[in-house]
């Protein structure tokens, strides 16, 4: 059983690590853009955020345990804001950090909550760490590793305001929706299991 859980957290790294990107047409849209295009950048973050298995796995961890939609909206709330506060300071300000050192820190923020669902924390350490702060420094570096491949576009400063904020704002939509999803997903079988004891 270890082992498999092993072998489940260091696919999940693996894929968190390599799931940071705008690659293809995205990436030779986003660097040749002038002026603003906010219904594409919007779109680009909506995918981004459906398609970005390194949020996806995060927030799975975080949200996966949670029955009340209050802590869930919690939860998302705090990677959010930190999320979009590097995304948007990252790019705006051009504050560069080393995108293989985010990267790995993305990774590991996957394997941490695993780590932390399990109970480890508590049973290795003998403590218990605030989740919420936890969830909003990884935001925080999620949000810097998404900045990082933006500024390596060399994004034009023509409209770059408009479209970093539309991209932002398209990857909370695509949150929203992808957790959306999630929670019906996640939900059915925790109303069938009340069912079943009643």
């Amino acid at each position: 059983m270890h082992r498999g859980l092993l072998a489940v957290v260091l696919l999940s790294c693996s894929l968190a690590c390599m799931a940071h990107g705008i690659g293809g047409a995205d990436a030779r849209f986003v660097a040749g853009s002038t002026g603003a295009q906010v219904v594409p950048f919007l779109y680009l973050g909506a995918k981004h955020m459906v398609t970005g298995y390194d949020h996806l796995l995060f927030i799975l961890g975080v949200v996966f345990f949670l029955y009340d939609l209050r802590h869930v909206a919690l939860y998302v709330t705090m990677f959010s804001i930190g999320h979009s506060l590097t995304l948007l300071t990252g790019v705006l300000s051009n504050i560069h950090v080393n995108p293989y050192l985010v990267d790995a820190v993305i990774g590991l923020s996957v394997a941490y909550k695993a780590f932390d669902n399990l109970g480890g924390f508590k049973t290795v350490f003998g403590v218990q760490p605030d989740t919420r702060i936890a969830v909003l420094g990884f935001g925080l570096v999620h949000g810097f590793g998404l900045a990082t491949k933006l500024q390596e576009l060399r994004l034009s400063k023509d409209g770059l305001v408009a479209n970093m904020v539309s991209f932002n704002v398209g990857v909370e939509l695509g949150q929203a929706v992808r957790r959306l999803g999630g929670g019906a997903t996640q939900a059915a079988p925790r109303r069938r299991s009340s069912l079943d004891r009643n």
